[in-house]
């Protein structure tokens, strides 16, 4: 078996969190390729070391001087290589970084080196190969991910090695020039380099044991989801589930690679498993609770609205005009509904409305701000009955107005919206009937 280990900025923190990492490493022979993030926060009023670099190269660009800032940052490398005993210099690297500052290199080189100094680091402390992510993943002239030719590259490469690291979070143009992913792209490095080596799975190390069912900054100890897949993982994500980026299900989901998501602070715990499909039961019928606030609803109303062909489209082409796009869109005989961010469309409303009349004659327009929209998910809930219903008691029990509710074909989630205010509330209520008291 081949593993593809990625460790999170807080894994990396230290070196007391390096030692953990290499013991974990070490533990099983079948981890071969790393991926590491940039040192994260070593205590909570800490800076993150790529939030360092970023600071650090304000002030480059801006042609202040910025020797102390950079120094900081060498700083934080050398108390890790030093706790760690290592023979290991990066004044070359230090020295190329500050030049390249100066001539300023973009916003992207400089988040990318705290993953760079740290995958040099990495690489001594475990002896394995150290792989430049700028030379095996790239990225097109547009700025999209170059999926073909990094897979061909990468596998290439590392078909080569037996063991090595490969820096998270970054790759290249074909000019050499460095992009990034977006923030945790981390994750998105290491489904890459899982999928190019065909790897059996893709642990993703991280400071919690595995994905909760709910926000723990809204449930207390939030209970683990043991087994979730792909599907699943995808709706919470995209309503706000943040452990895992979501652009990183891609690449493994293409190999069928199981993803096991783990707790560096306690490798005991078995965590996530997200997989392709299963056929284990989750352990309630629910899957995962995540939600988003700050959406607005714009009401139409027509009569005979559900005769006239085109109205739909006639409605969605005013948003598409202004550059909007849109989240939901329930519907009755009369009156059809249109769900959108609201700091989105708050600057555009009036065009969007005035759109609306030209293209659709309405009878009405009713716009509705500051409500939240929440997922409700889980593949149990295909074949358990009165799932909405229990959902509807739930909220009805808390005093909880429901202003929308949408349910997929698929039966795989449902959709509440409700106001900004009732967020909290709404989301623990859902949490206590289907899991504190599975009533």
């Amino acid at each position: 078996m081949k593993k593809v280990v990625k460790f999170g900025g807080s894994s990396l923190a230290s070196a007391e969190q390096f030692i953990k990492v290499g013991n974990i490493i070490r533990a099983d022979k079948e981890r071969c390729f790393v991926v590491p993030s940039a040192p994260g926060k070593r205590f909570g009023e800490d800076t993150k070391v790529t939030d360092m670099l970023y600071a650090c190269y304000s002030l480059a660009e801006a042609g202040h001087d910025f020797k102390k800032e950079l120094q900081e940052i060498k700083d934080r490398y050398q108390e890790i290589i030093d706790g760690l005993h290592l023979e290991l210099s990066l004044d070359k690297e230090f020295q190329v970084i500050e030049k390249n500052f100066k001539g300023k290199a973009g916003n992207n080189y400089a988040a990318s080196r705290g993953e760079y100094l740290n995958g040099i680091v990495m690489a001594a402390y475990l002896g394995y190969d150290f792989i430049d992510a700028a030379e095996v993943i790239f990225f097109k002239e547009n700025g999209e991910f170059d999926a073909d030719l990094t897979n061909e590259v990468l596998s290439e490469r590392l078909s080569h090695c037996k063991n090595a690291v490969v820096p998270g979070f970054y790759g290249s143009y074909a000019d050499g020039r460095i992009k990034t992913f977006s923030r945790g792209g981390s994750d998105i490095t290491g489904s890459i380099v899982a999928k190019a080596v065909k790897a059996d799975v893709y642990e993703n190390w991280t400071d919690v044991s595995g994905v909760l069912i709910a926000d723990p900054h809204i449930i207390d100890n939030p209970e683990v989801i043991e087994v979730i897949t792909y599907r699943e993982l995808r709706e919470l994500t995209y309503m706000g589930f943040m452990v895992f980026h979501e652009d990183a299900i891609f690449p493994v989901r293409q190999q069928g690679i199981p993803i096991n998501i783990r707790n560096t602070n306690a490798p005991e715990d078995e965590g996530t498993w997200i997989v392709g499909s299963t056929c284990q039961k989750s352990k309630y019928v629910i899957t995962g609770i995540a939600g988003k606030k700050g959406f607005c609803a714009i009401n139409i109303e027509k009569d005979m609205m559900n005769s006239e062909i085109g109205f739909g489209r006639k409605i969605l082409q005013s948003f598409e005009e202004n550059g909007i796009s849109f989240e939901h869109v329930p519907s009755g005989i009369d009156t059809m509904t249109v769900f959108v961010h609201q700091d989105e469309f708050m600057h555009k409303e009036q065009k969007v409305v005035a759109g609306i009349h030209r293209l659709a004659e309405p009878d009405s327009i009713d716009i509705e701000s500051d409500l939240a929209l929440i997922a409700v998910v889980g593949r149990g809930m295909k074949s358990t009955r009165g799932t909405a219903g229990r959902v509807f008691a739930a909220l009805a029990h808390a005093n909880i107005n429901v202003k929308m509710i949408d349910q997929g074909s698929s039966e795989l989630n449902i959709i509440i919206g409700v106001a900004n205010e009732d967020f909290d509330a709404a989301i623990r209520a859902i949490y206590d009937i289907f899991v504190v008291t599975q009533l």
